[in-house]
């Protein structure tokens, strides 16, 4: 049965949606979460009310999870799926208790984020700089120039609108996850050329729009085009296996912590909700420390 038939996951989305304002992409996750999670109940135990789902059931999909070889980070989304959704079914007093409460969450390997070397990223801008100044290789160039230089992730910046750009204050207001706002403090080159961008972009184009970036049709870039520019610069700069525009993220965090940038600044300029996301850019400063001290201390 189609979970938006079943009216507490459809009252569930729709507080999603409308009053945590979750992305469409977060939406689809959840609902597909959900569907997954009922589909199975309905094949192993039948139909069963909603308040006779228990812990059991709850362990015997995530084993099945298992089972079929998925990653513990997957895993993990899943659980965080029903817990909110059991979680809102007792705030709006369709349950007393939770089954997914006393769920146990596998642990995740945390793996080093990739990120551009300093050196390759010199590389990187140079061949910015050589690039031809057609639509697409102007593009490359503003949308590699701002992710470095702000952190933002592809969502963020493919929905940039123009007034969210602030000269005056020499900051970008961005609107991240949850619809949560930030603001990032960027640097004059940055704003010159985003300047001289929408300057070239209301000659060329006739009603270029409310968004940043454009593609050579004038219209909104999306995730699949800065993808594909991207990854194009990074391959000719770098030798990285990873070529995506969150490599950028992980570059500019990695650099500002590597050049003594506060965590918990960096933790803010990211949208972090937590410290702990952003503690992962430590241990690349932890090596980097650790190379140092081999280098200059006389008993190293």
């Amino acid at each position: 049965m189609p979970v938006l038939n079943l009216k507490p996951v459809r009252s569930f989305l729709d507080y999603l949606k409308y009053e945590k304002r979750y992305s469409v992409h977060t939406i689809t996750s959840y609902t597909n979460d959900l569907q997954d999670f009922f589909d199975f109940i309905e094949i192993q135990f039948g139909t069963v009310e909603l308040s006779a789902i228990d812990l059991n059931m709850v362990r015997s999909w995530l084993a099945g999870l298992k089972d079929k070889k998925f990653t513990s980070k997957s895993i993990n989304r899943k659980i965080s799926t029903l817990r909110s959704f059991f979680k809102y079914q007792m705030r709006t007093g369709v349950l007393t208790a939770s089954p997914a409460a006393q769920v146990i969450t596998p642990k995740i390997s945390r793996r080093l984020p990739v990120y551009v070397t300093e050196e390759d990223t010199k590389t990187l801008v140079a061949n910015l700089g050589r690039a031809s100044e057609d639509w697409k290789s102007l593009n490359a160039k503003m949308l590699i120039s701002i992710f470095y230089a702000t952190g933002m992730r592809v969502s963020e910046l493919v929905n940039l609108k123009e007034k969210q750009v602030d000269t005056g204050r020499s900051q970008i207001r961005v609107l991240g996850k949850g619809n949560k706002e930030r603001m990032i403090p960027v640097s004059p080159g940055i704003l010159e050329a985003i300047k001289l961008y929408r300057e070239e972009k209301n000659q060329l184009f006739e009603k270029p729009g409310d968004y940043l970036l454009v593609t050579e049709k004038g219209k909104k870039i999306y995730p699949k085009y800065a993808y594909l520019l991207v990854n194009k610069y990074l391959g000719e700069a770098s030798t990285l296996d990873k070529k995506s525009p969150h490599v950028l993220r992980h570059t500019f965090a990695t650099h500002l912590m590597n050049q003594g940038a506060d965590l918990n600044a960096v933790k803010e300029l990211l949208g972090h909700s937590s410290l702990a996301a952003t503690q992962v850019y430590t241990h690349n400063t932890i090596g980097k420390l650790k190379d140092i001290h081999k280098k200059a201390h006389p008993k190293a």
